[in-house]
């Protein structure tokens, strides 16, 4: 369990092609200061085991399912990402509760930038839609964010347009994530927030499988 509250930028320094899966290696001397094999970390907010650890860096396996279906398969060696170490028990939890478990993958539509502050729109899928809440929280490529707005695909913007929401980023966060070197179009891991979910299944309201 993660809390989204990053920790660290690390930079892929390698990428290894293994058929039905990819093992990462990733340069991070805050995080690797206390980690070991089995331990986890969020990469850009998916939950990932610690395979190897060399100096300063860790390794991991990425299923060809990850590869897929989050913005991990596009990673290239020198891209940063945003890591995050386990929760430990008895932590402060400064953001909210976070799986590292993606639900799908978001675009960036557009920024507005403020003197202290940057806005971003995102698109995100039509099926992650009902979970989103202004004020309410989402995981964007591993961060912890609070909506600011969200508009729903068709009761506001007509049948076929995309969902889209907007989150706020303080100096800090656009400092020390890869939030702040995002660009329109580029693609961002999304996990909604799990209470949502559970509400829908405990309201009966979820999809019938």
């Amino acid at each position: 369990m993660f809390t989204g509250l990053v920790e660290e930028k690390g930079t892929v320094v390698a990428i290894d092609d293994l058929g039905d899966a990819a093992r990462l290696t990733v340069h991070a001397p805050h995080v690797t200061a206390d980690v070991g094999h089995g331990d986890s970390i969020a990469v850009n907010g998916c939950c990932l085991t610690v395979m190897a650890q060399g100096p300063a860096t860790f390794s991991a396996d990425v299923m060809a399912e990850s590869l897929v279906r989050t913005s991990l398969g596009g990673l290239r060696v020198g891209d940063e990402v945003n890591l995050e170490r386990a929760l430990a028990a008895g932590a402060r939890m400064g953001g909210h509760i976070v799986q590292g478990h993606v639900d799908g993958t978001g675009t960036l539509l557009d920024r507005t930038s403020a003197k202290h502050w940057e806005v971003l729109r995102l698109a995100l899928p039509v099926e992650l839609a009902r979970y989103v809440v202004e004020k309410g929280s989402i995981t964007v490529d591993g961060a912890s964010l609070t909506v600011v707005e969200v508009v729903d695909a068709v009761a506001e913007t007509g049948e076929g347009d995309a969902p889209w929401f907007s989150v706020s980023l303080i100096p800090t966060t656009l400092a020390d994530t890869t939030l702040g070197a995002l660009a329109a179009g580029d693609r961002v891991n999304l996990e909604v927030d799990i209470l949502a979910k559970y509400v829908e299944r405990l309201l009966g309201k979820g999809d019938q499988r």
